[in-house]
């Protein structure tokens, strides 16, 4: 499919944009990814930055920039969100534990929807809360389909290898026992954008005691399923 509008800036600029939403990304990966020459990209990368349309982090990467978080905000619902909510309660409802919605952020993982488990021992994640993207399942979703100088990048002191995330890869689901915090077991699939990118993380978590020390065995078939509507409801509303 022709995606070019004709106008060669903006469809070069669009190229960068959607390169940068898979997480940080060097200048060399922007060449790399968009197959625009170097020049041009830094040329169009640092005007997108005085836009606030790209940031960089602290390694100097381009990252997305927060102006398409305000853009965002100010143009209603984001469709992740909105789509999750009914589906994150579906998950919560059929497995007993609560269930969130990640998306990578920088260093991080962000949780942008969930579910809480109402009453007894639960694993209480609340919307807006950051963890770390070296330690749990749904930090190896977030990871497992990046390229491979960001995957070396992000294996770099995490608590998987990368023969947990080749399984994950295999498998389409991951999941841990204690990475993130002791006694806590959970489960996560990959959620993709209408590009086909991995673009998020559903996940479920509990208790060991409570999922087992194979919680994948006994959860992961709902968890895909839920990622794969996660999926659908995305594509539908981005045709």
């Amino acid at each position: 499919m022709d995606t070019s509008s004709g106008v060669g800036v903006i469809d070069k600029a669009a190229l960068i944009l959607n390169a940068l939403e898979a997480g940080p990304t060097s200048l060399a990966q922007l060449v790399s990814l968009t197959k625009i020459s170097r020049p041009t990209v830094h040329r169009l990368a640092q005007a997108l930055v005085h836009h606030r349309l790209v940031g960089k982090d602290i390694h100097g990467r381009f990252v997305l920039g927060g102006r398409l978080v305000e853009l965002a905000s100010a143009a209603g619902e984001d469709r992740l969100i909105a789509a999750a909510g009914p589906l994150l309660i579906q998950l919560r409802d059929s497995t007993g534990e609560s269930t969130q919605v990640f998306r990578r952020q920088g260093d991080y993982r962000v949780c942008v929807a969930s579910a809480e488990r109402p009453v007894g021992l639960r694993d209480t994640i609340p919307v807006g809360t950051q963890l770390s993207m070296k330690a749990g399942s749904a930090a190896q979703v977030l990871l497992a389909w990046e390229d491979h100088e960001r995957l070396l990048d992000g294996l770099h002191g995490a608590r998987f290898t990368p023969t947990i995330l080749a399984g994950v890869r295999r498998r389409g689901w991951a999941q841990s026992l204690g990475e993130r915090e002791p006694g806590v077991a959970s489960v996560s699939a990959p959620v993709r954008g209408p590009s086909g990118r991995v673009i998020a993380a559903v996940s479920m978590s509990g208790p060991i005691e409570r999922l087992s020390r194979q919680p994948g065995k006994a959860h992961q078939e709902v968890v895909v399923q839920t990622a794969n509507a996660l999926t659908e409801a995305l594509r539908k509303t981005g045709d």
